[in-house]
């Protein structure tokens, strides 16, 4: 993509930079106008990354409003109020209305375009109100193409897109979908379709560490709190037997007997289903680990889980080891670099920051179809 100057760039909730990330593999020539987030360790993180930006307030209540329209606003409001994981507030919750503040934003500031990503919680939130509520407000033109006929006195005057993408048909091996939101001004060639979806290739074993710290790996208190083997669903060599692979390593190894040869390479997790468990295939599938107690769970186990700001998910790299992903590896399944350096915050602030971020490639894709260029 060949930019002819430097585009104007914002973004609120800008957490460590997946939007920067976006650009800098685009080899889009940019400057940040500003940025905003009011995590003292993400922007701990964004600063030894990408340098402070020039203008770096912390609450968008604060942030000041830029005269002249930037290129690309990209914003995205804390989703806890509408995750299926949290407790779904809504717009009851302080978070949730943080949606007004960047309409404030698009309305005063007039960008070219604008992005926004939330949950796909968002969807159905007050039973559809809430997102029928954004668009209403966004979209003063057209809305997937539409035309508005009767537009909300306080629209926007965008053409608005929303799709819910998935980042494992990006080429990322994680199930997580997220709903998209781009806008395009008035004034600017109203052509866009979001990008085409890939056949996912990449597994989890692709973005797995060689060598991994002992830290990492399980205690057997918490193995025998998530994997569960009840007298209803034992059979004869199924039964899963624990054992310290070594005095000296706090590593625990799995031995079990998931299918009816002796060399089936899976492991059985308890999960609500109807069979009671679900089945992790060694190497390929990652393993939830939230509420490891849990009767009532399921989704635990797939093609790289979602991740969560505890990131509390693992992987059985042998049929006789199993551990928690790194935080390396997490910020692999956001798409993020290995050049990319979270050393100077703690492992949970990382996990943290890599389960609050956006999907690198995702942007990527929507970004290329942007007309940059005009």
């Amino acid at each position: 993509m060949k930019i002819e100057d430097k585009i104007k760039v914002g973004s609120d909730f800008s957490g460590v930079g997946a939007f920067d990330q976006a650009l800098l593999r685009l080899g889009i020539d940019y400057e940040t106008v500003f940025a905003c987030d009011m995590d003292k360790y993400a922007r701990k993180t964004f600063i030894h990354n990408y340098g402070e930006p020039k203008y770096y307030p912390e609450n968008v209540y604060d942030r000041e409003i830029p005269k002249d329209s930037l290129d690309i606003y990209m914003t995205s409001p804390p989703c806890q109020a509408f995750s299926l994981a949290g407790k779904r507030k809504g717009e009851d919750d302080k978070r949730g209305i943080l949606f007004y503040n960047s309409h404030e934003f698009i309305k005063k500031n007039n960008p070219r375009y604008f992005i926004f990503e939330n949950v796909k919680g968002l969807l159905s939130d007050d039973n559809g109100k809430t997102f029928a509520r954004w668009i209403d407000l966004l979209s003063g033109k057209s809305v997937n193409g539409n035309p508005v006929i009767f537009p909300n006195e306080n629209s926007a005057p965008y053409h608005v897109y929303h799709k819910v993408l998935n980042a494992k048909s990006f080429e990322v091996p994680q199930n997580r979908e997220r709903v998209f939101i781009i806008g395009i001004r008035d004034d600017v060639d109203n052509i866009f379709s979001f990008p085409k979806e890939f056949t996912l290739v990449k597994r989890l074993k692709d973005v797995l560490e060689e060598n991994v710290d002992e830290k990492y790996y399980l205690s057997e208190k918490l193995i025998n709190l998530f994997i569960k083997h009840t007298e209803k669903h034992r059979a004869k060599g199924n039964g899963f037997k624990f054992k310290t692979k070594d005095l000296n390593n706090i590593g625990q190894a799995v031995t079990t007997r998931a299918g009816t040869r002796p060399d089936d390479n899976y492991i059985k997790v308890n999960s609500a289903t109807s069979k009671g468990y679900e089945l992790a295939q060694v190497g390929e599938d990652s393993i939830n680990f939230e509420h490891p107690n849990s009767e009532t769970r399921r989704g635990r186990v797939g093609v790289g889980q979602t991740l969560t700001t505890s990131c509390n998910q693992g992987v059985a790299k042998s049929k006789d080891i199993i551990r928690k992903l790194t935080p390396r590896e997490c910020f692999r399944l956001m798409d993020f670099p290995d050049t990319f350096d979270f050393s100077v915050v703690s492992d949970s602030q990382a996990y943290k920051q890599a389960g609050n971020s956006i999907v690198v490639n995702v942007l990527c894709e929507i970004i290329k179809k942007l007309s940059l260029t005009n």
